[in-house]
């Protein structure tokens, strides 16, 4: 029953989160599958830059575009995110961690829980970005788009890119919640800064830049391997994705979309887990997982 309860707080939490923070995602998305011939993106998003695409986008499609997959966004976050964040404390217990185990058993810890939320939650990742990366005034609409890759793909087409989400999942999780966790202990331990609120919000904070350090990578090759065309496969699998990035572009390019991977990571990571310390009252959830 406890952990139904942190799943469903960290589900809840996303969920709230998500809402305010997805047209940071939409951006990168354009970004990352720029002019590279995929099913509905092929222009130079990466010439145009931040700002440019934000206004091309603006103008060409409307303030809503911004908000394409939110649907599956709030699947997304509902299966995958609320098992990445509320497992984390579960997991832990079960591996009988504490407050000052080692990083590297926390980061171990982060990432199981990453694995199991990102198979959960693929099919609505490959939904969300596909729906994200749509140019044109039209939304697209979540069981539209469902049925027209079952239809090219069948079922294994929702699993497309899902070792590199795993693997993506696993990193992102495990260096959120281990540096949540630890940046979280040294600040409570210096007491430079009030605990509670204040040192969640720090903590959050430090552990978004980190994760955004970490991912960017496995983020672009995820992104490229989801958004492959419905009857084409230009990528065969993780590494195949991974040597043509960098044939093309030089290893800068598994970093292209940086600062809005960034600019999503910080508030998106700062606000999920202060909802989530937040509402864990709420649904009776005892302690913050340490």
């Amino acid at each position: 029953m406890d952990l139904l309860k942190s799943v469903g707080a960290a589900g809840t939490a996303a969920v709230i989160t998500v809402t305010g923070i997805h047209p940071i995602d939409v951006v990168k998305t354009r970004l990352q599958v720029s002019g590279d011939g995929s099913a509905g993106a092929a222009r130079n998003y990466k010439a145009l830059g931040i700002f440019g695409t934000i206004g091309i986008v603006s103008k060409e499609e409307g303030i809503t575009a911004f908000w394409k997959g939110i649907g599956a966004a709030w699947l997304r976050e509902a299966s995958y995110t609320s098992l990445r964040l509320g497992l984390y404390g579960p997991i832990k217990s079960a591996m009988g961690l504490k407050k000052d185990s080692n990083f590297l058993l926390k980061f171990s810890a982060g990432s199981l829980a990453g694995a199991i939320g990102s198979t959960a939650g693929n099919p609505f990742d490959v939904l969300k970005t596909r729906m994200m990366a749509t140019e044109g005034k039209a939304t697209p609409h979540l069981s539209a788009a469902a049925s027209a890759l079952y239809k090219a793909q069948g079922i294994g087409g929702f699993y497309r890119g899902l070792q590199a989400n795993v693997m993506r999942a696993m990193v992102l999780n495990g260096t959120k919640m281990a540096c949540y966790d630890e940046i979280k202990g040294r600040v409570v331990a210096s007491g430079i800064i009030p605990n509670g609120l204040p040192t969640q919000f720090v903590a959050a904070f430090g552990a978004g830049f980190f994760m955004a350090t970490t991912v960017a990578p496995f983020d672009m090759i995820r992104t490229k391997l989801m958004n492959q065309p419905p009857d084409a496969k230009v990528y065969n699998g993780f590494l195949d994705c991974l040597f043509k990035i960098v044939a093309k572009d030089g290893p800068g390019g598994l970093y292209a979309g940086f600062i809005p991977i960034w600019a999503r990571f910080a508030p998106t990571t700062t606000l999920q887990l202060v909802i989530f310390e937040q509402i864990k009252p709420i649904f009776g959830v005892e302690g913050s997982g340490e």
